[in-house]
């Protein structure tokens, strides 16, 4: 990293979807868009290139297995409570009905992005890439 660079700021953007509800999930073709609101007139959505692991009820199901679909799905309307981002761990997102978590394995990458966050009125965004940040293990 140049000595003028700033440092990866974990969280920042991710972090702001906390108090946020998870209005819609839509399936597109080969991947899934997570869909918030709340109060401001942010919209983001997180476009998960790499379909995520759903955690409901202490159940964990996993892309292409029976329930997926109505995991993911379930967690409409929760709140985001808390979010992360680690280096070799991926991303997480706890709602009051159950989390996401996208972390890959390499053989489930399909193209060079994982996950996109856009939405946010001040143009903020962010994408995940294998071999950087969040995903540094998948270089």
């Amino acid at each position: 990293m140049p000595a003028d660079a700033e440092p990866y700021p974990w969280n920042a953007l991710l972090g702001r979807l906390v108090g946020l509800r998870l209005f819609s999930v839509q399936f597109v073709l080969d991947h899934v868009q997570l869909r918030f609101d709340g109060p401001d007139p942010d919209e983001p959505v997180l476009t998960c290139v790499v379909m995520p692991v759903v955690e409901v009820a202490g159940r964990r199901t996993v892309p292409r297995r029976a329930g997926y679909a109505d995991a993911l799905v379930s967690l409409v309307a929760g709140t985001v409570l808390e979010t992360a981002e680690a280096a070799g761990r991926g991303l997480r997102i706890d709602l009051t009905s159950g989390r996401v978590v996208v972390d890959p394995r390499r053989e489930d990458l399909v193209g060079p992005e994982i996950a996109l966050l856009t939405g946010f009125r001040d143009g903020g965004w962010g994408c995940w890439r294998p071999g950087e940040d969040a995903f540094d293990h998948l270089a």
